[in-house]
Parts: structure tokens; sequence; C-alpha cells
């Protein structure tokens, strides 16, 4: 897996690649997500769009990026995530944790309405 990490609409942007198995790669992505933190950058949406697969490792680095980001007093959303990723996401009932869009701007456009 690789990412790269861009400001956008008022948030930062995470754009994965590639299969999402945790490991190192999600060593990585938890350092970045603290660096982000300590910035006081604390709105995250994490775009799946070019993710083709992801395993249990992969999901729980999820998990714990949106658990340090809430407990920063943030969040961290999900966009563009494929139908493989959405029905796993609907299997392990983590739908209900994370808050989902059909786009980036989606994402962005809904931080914007919780704070305006």
């Amino acid at each position: 897996m690789n990412f790269s990490v861009n400001e956008q609409y008022n948030a930062v942007v995470i754009t994965l690649k590639g299969n999402v198995m945790g490991g190192p790669d999600g060593a990585k992505l938890h350092d970045r997500l603290h660096q982000l933190k300590d910035a006081g950058k604390k709105n995250v949406i994490v775009d799946l769009a070019r993710v083709k697969f992801m395993n249990s490792s992969g999901l729980g680095m999820l998990i714990s990026a949106l658990t340090t980001m809430r407990n920063a007093g943030g969040d961290l959303r999900l966009a563009n995530a494929a139908d493989r990723i959405q029905s796993l996401l609907i299997v392990t009932r983590l739908i209900t944790i994370f808050q989902h869009f059909e786009s980036v701007s989606e994402a962005a456009e809904s931080y914007q309405a919780a704070t305006g």
C-alpha cells in the first residue's frame, strides 16, 4: 500500500493505493496521522478509490486511525469505497462506526456543515 497526503476543502485527504493490509504500512500511516494531529489538523478524509483489496489488518489500521483522530477532537471519514470494500464494512458492521461518503468533496462538505 502507498498513500499520499494533501489538503483540500479545509481537510486533510489521505489517498490510499493498492492493497491495504496493515503491517509496516499501517505504522507509516499511524506516524503520519500523529504528525497531522500535532500540527492541529484533525479533519481527515481517507479516499479509498484506489484500494484494490483490504484485509482485517487493513480494517484494524482504519479503526486505529479513526480512534487517533477522535481522541484528538477530530474525526476521520471515508470516501469512494468500492463495492467490495463497502461490502467488507457492512459485513463487519464497521459501516456504523465510520461516516462514509460517495466522494471526497461530499466528505469535506460534511466537515464544513459540522463547523458552520
